[in-house]
């Protein structure tokens, strides 16, 4: 089989490529080793609901901010299914004190609101927003040009710790505007300035959730790219991506399958893309590099199914972190685990005053189930993993219910159904070896170890998703941008972009 561009991976990034490309002409297919398409936008459904893996909810899709421009470009934006959150959209829980404090969307708000509870940090919460609108405005591509004004060198060495702890002293205030770190697990010694600043502010501009989960986004992604004749493969693994003359000709499959483009897209992560690709042009230095770069840690994570109008729904997140633990809940012993959480609720679809479901997500190294490692077990290829390993996750989940039961006993009170994923779980469904959330850990320390492009020395085939500038729904998105305008050879294509 012949195609213009083989696209390895149905993540948000190969999708969005796919779309992108398939509208420019290109006969695109997609090679998706599970049955569902998405990665960590995969959605599954329990005694009749539906849990997000890794989407719970979503910055920049008010009418003409960044995100909302390339899903209109990609022809989806309409046709999605979102619920605005509320204006204080993620709540911080700290230990020791029974107040809840909260970011907000909109700037104005977002200085009001924190302002109330910190009266005396006014000036400082400003010279905060200041910092983070300064910053995203140092990287062109995400304010949706190819232009910028002003250099982002001197800001890619500064720590997200240290900045913060620069624009305020009051350790409480420090624990909110870093409170839903989280979002890019951020930690002490490695996480950059703009990794937070790029990431909050997309909240901070708009937040929302999916209405039934984030695979919508990947259903709409796929069923544009089959309206403009492109083919989508399911339930098959990439097993080599096949180099000759210095030129990708093909990739072979699990299942003995060939097919054959001009341009190779991989969607898998940086290091599994080498793993499979045989070629001297890709230079021992480089695998070293990539091969040796840190992964950002993985999860355990509860979806519990709640009984029927028992708990009320709340339209916004939480996030709680155990006092002296902000920049290292990774740092966790087996006896202190877990160090904080990020809460998420789901309305009931018959009654939005009750809450339906809650997911619970909080850090978890491969390390502690590696023992399990050469167990597998997803849709389509099911098999157990063992006692020990649900004596396991009956051990974590019930110290975690123990930690969520301190503000949210009505939660543990009214469980249902209670469902765990570990480490384990994220490998198998997203294809990252240690379950990685994010991929590649940033680094300030040196920042240009840890940026990679979407091209490669061989010149068909490229990179695309999170592991390439940010991660999270925005990031991956602007990552298959960028693929997509070095493939194209195009800078007008982010210009379309902007004013679609």
């Amino acid at each position: 089989m012949y195609f213009d561009v083989v696209i390895i991976g149905s993540g948000l990034g190969g999708l969005l490529c796919g779309s992108i490309l398939a509208k420019k002409g290109m006969h695109v297919c997609i090679i998706e080793k599970n049955k569902q398409l998405g990665g960590n936008l995969q959605t599954f459904s329990r005694n009749k609901q539906i849990f997000d893996t890794g989407v719970h909810y979503i910055g920049g899709l008010e009418k003409g901010q960044n995100l909302y421009q390339v899903f209109k470009y990609a022809g989806i934006m309409d046709k999605l299914r979102l619920e605005k959150m509320d204006e204080a959209f993620d709540h911080f829980l700290l230990e020791h004190d029974p107040k809840e404090y909260v970011q907000s969307q909109g700037y104005d708000a977002f200085i009001k609101n924190l302002g109330v509870d910190f009266p005396e940090e006014k000036e400082a919460i400003i010279h905060y927003c200041n910092l983070v609108k300064d910053t995203c405005n140092r990287f062109p591509l995400y304010r949706l040009t190819m232009h910028s004004t002003a250099s982002k060198d001197a800001i890619l060495s500064l720590s997200a710790k240290a900045v913060i702890e620069s624009v305020t002293s009051n350790k409480k205030l420090q624990a909110v505007l870093a409170g839903n770190n989280l979002l890019y697990s951020g930690v002490a010694g490695k996480t950059p300035f703009h990794v937070h600043a790029l990431i909050v502010n997309s909240y901070i501009e708009s937040s929302w959730k999916c209405v039934d989960g984030g695979s919508q986004i990947a259903k709409l992604l796929g069923a544009e790219i089959k309206k403009h004749k492109g083919t989508i493969i399911r339930n098959c693994t990439v097993n080599r991506i096949v180099e000759e003359a210095g030129k990708i000709t093909h990739i072979e499959t699990e299942d003995g399958r060939r097919f054959s483009a001009s341009y190779f897209i991989s969607n898998m992560s940086p290091a599994a893309t080498l793993s499979s690709t045989h070629s001297a042009h890709l230079k021992v230095i480089y695998r070293k590099r990539i091969l040796g770069l840190e992964n950002t840690i993985s999860s355990f994570s509860l979806h519990i199914v709640l009984k029927p109008y028992s708990v009320l729904y709340k339209n916004h997140n939480y996030y709680y972190h155990k006092e002296g633990h902000l920049w290292n809940m990774n740092d966790y012993t087996t006896a202190d685990w877990p160090l904080g959480y990020g809460l998420y609720y789901t309305a009931d679809r018959k009654n939005k005053t009750y809450a339906a479901s809650v997911s619970i997500l909080t850090p978890m190294w491969f390390k502690n189930v590696e023992q399990w490692q050469h167990t597998y077990n997803r849709a389509g290829k099911e098999s157990e993993r063992g006692a020990a390993y649900e004596t396991f996750k009956k051990q974590k989940t019930d110290q975690l219910l123990a930690l969520v039961n301190e503000r949210f006993p009505e939660i543990v009170d009214n469980a249902a159904h209670i469902y765990a994923a570990t480490p384990l779980t994220n490998r198998d469904y997203i294809g990252i070896a240690d379950g990685s959330m994010y991929g590649i850990q940033k680094d300030f320390t040196d920042p240009l170890k840890t940026v990679i492009s979407p091209r490669t020395r061989i010149p068909n085939l490229f990179l695309t998703g999170q592991n390439l500038n940010l991660h999270g729904i925005l990031g991956t998105s602007l990552s298959a941008v960028l693929t997509c305008t070095l493939l194209l050879n195009d800078n007008t294509l982010v210009d379309k972009i902007r004013n679609a």
